[in-house]
């Protein structure tokens, strides 16, 4: 029955065309197509041509075996059922807890009451100092508790700013390109605008400052009220690590041009060449060099437990921290967040044991050390693997590992791939990813869902998954792949 003459109120075409417009690759017909096969392979099916699927298109841990931290998993235990507290001689001689376990679970249960409960709507004040006591840490400034705000991950955090930044169609948001799809969808979502400009896949996909500004000129040009920029440090999906002098370009430029700055920093843990500098700091900095000429650049910064060697992406939970916001502003974004009474308590208290982890001399030290380091060489060995995969495979070209949770190579296609994919009404690398799925079982996430270069493909996968034979059906497939279409 078409959607015109059927007897249901909402059709396709009369429910807000703002969601129908959003488009999300990382969860896009790929994903879903892949876990179509995962159910098939469940159910006994033999007619495929692998064993597995490999969830390689989105930053989901614990999904692809990394372990949970045994530390944070104690105490979360612990939180969900206090009565448990009632036998520490059985969880202490038979359960393998630690005295620091039980000492945080008693604590954050002492703040919260009850992880059923709600809390202040921008999260639990002891748990907003923790994170401002880990700011003061990380940067060498003091932080607010009132400026930290809890959310359910970063997602939700970056939701609430652009509902806040947006006022109309006119709203312009500076967006890197490639990016997150979060930042494009929710400006679809809001009926913003999207203000793209293209990162320097020549410099390691730094930002260049000339490129931005070229943007933000244009989109003024057009009537565009440009507002903001956001910024993805380390990148996704491009695990670039910005160095300070990018960060001190793109501040100033804010400052000039009475932009926000919207930091996300998920990854910053995340890290394999160079180092991780915050805008927080680097802004401190330069109103301690310059004072008063950057007191007015505001800037929120966001953080997640669902990354790093935490990966508790399921637990939702993450924070972000306003700095130089107008109080009255600052007002508005508590209502906002008040409507959705508050980030979920028991991802709040995740955030807490992220910020202020196990200290050198205390019971869970050791083991917490030895699980966090192994994952981050996990990770980094896996990611090393990968690359000289790719560098392998004819046609594809990728930097150097730099951190997050990804590769973004370039591939370069034959033409008759082009051909054949338009023929399926798909762009190339759609197509490529398509049949690497439908030949390996691996999913990957096409270029095009992110952003890209006109003229360019790259894909973008996780190094999240464990083992190498799902990097060898890879460079398998892709020599079959061109081949084919030579």
């Amino acid at each position: 029955m078409s959607s015109s003459s059927s007897r249901q109120r909402l059709n396709i075409d009369n429910i807000n065309q703002h969601v129908r417009s959003a488009q999300y690759a990382v969860r896009g017909e790929l994903a879903v197509k892949s876990e179509q096969f995962r159910a098939s392979l469940v159910s006994g099916a033999s007619n495929l041509p692998f064993n597995q699927v490999i969830s390689a298109n989105i930053g989901n841990p614990q999904q692809l075996d990394q372990k949970p931290l045994t530390f944070f998993r104690q105490v979360l235990s612990l939180l969900e059922n206090p009565v448990l507290l009632e036998h520490e001689d059985v969880l202490l001689n038979q359960l393998d807890y630690k005295l620091d376990v039980i000492a945080r679970a008693k604590f954050l249960l002492s703040k919260v009451g009850s992880v059923g409960a709600y809390s202040a709507s921008n999260g639990v004040p002891a748990i907003r100092q923790s994170i401002a006591d880990f700011l003061e840490r990380r940067d060498g400034f003091p932080a607010n508790e009132a400026d930290i705000y809890l959310s359910a991950g970063a997602s939700s955090g970056v939701n609430t700013l652009l509902h806040i930044i947006c006022a109309n169609e006119k709203s312009g948001i500076l967006v890197p390109i490639p990016q997150y799809p979060l930042y494009t969808a929710s400006l679809s979502l809001l009926n913003a605008t999207c203000v793209p400009y293209l990162l320097d896949e020549a410099k390691n996909w730094g930002t260049d400052l000339a490129t931005i500004r070229e943007s933000y000129e244009k989109a003024t040009a057009e009537g565009v009220d440009v507002r903001a920029i956001v910024i993805i440090n380390p990148g996704n999906p491009t695990g670039a690590s910005l160095p300070e002098e990018d960060i001190r370009a793109v501040i100033d430029f804010a400052r000039e041009q009475r932009l926000v700055v919207l930091a996300d920093e998920v990854y910053q843990t995340n890290v394999f060449v160079g180092e991780f500098h915050s805008f927080k700091k680097v802004l401190r900095e330069l109103q301690k060099e310059n004072p008063d000429k950057y007191d007015s650049v505001e800037l929120a910064s966001l953080h997640s437990v669902s990354k790093g060697m935490v990966g508790e992406c399921g637990h939702r939970g993450g924070y972000f921290e306003l700095i130089n916001f107008d109080p009255k502003v600052q007002a508005e974004i508590y209502k906002f967040v008040s409507i959705m009474l508050c980030a979920p308590v028991i991802g709040q208290c995740l955030v807490e044991l992220m910020v202020n982890p196990p200290k050198k001399g205390e019971p869970s030290y050791e083991l917490y050390q030895k699980e966090y380091n192994n994952i981050f060489e996990g990770l980094k060995e896996r990611a090393t693997a990968l690359h000289k995969a790719f560098e392998q495979m004819e046609g594809v070209e990728c930097g150097t590992p730099q951190g997050s949770m990804y590769l973004f190579p370039t591939i370069n296609l034959p033409p008759k791939a082009a051909d054949a994919a338009a023929k399926e009404g798909r762009t190339p690398d759609e197509f490529y990813c398509m049949r690497l799925l439908e030949a390996t079982g691996v999913c990957l996430v096409p270029g095009s869902g992110f952003g890209q270069k006109e003229g360019s493909l790259h894909f973008r996968t996780t190094f999240l998954p464990p083992g190498t034979q799902w990097v060898g059906s890879i460079v398998k497939f892709h020599q079959e792949f061109m081949d084919q279409y030579r």
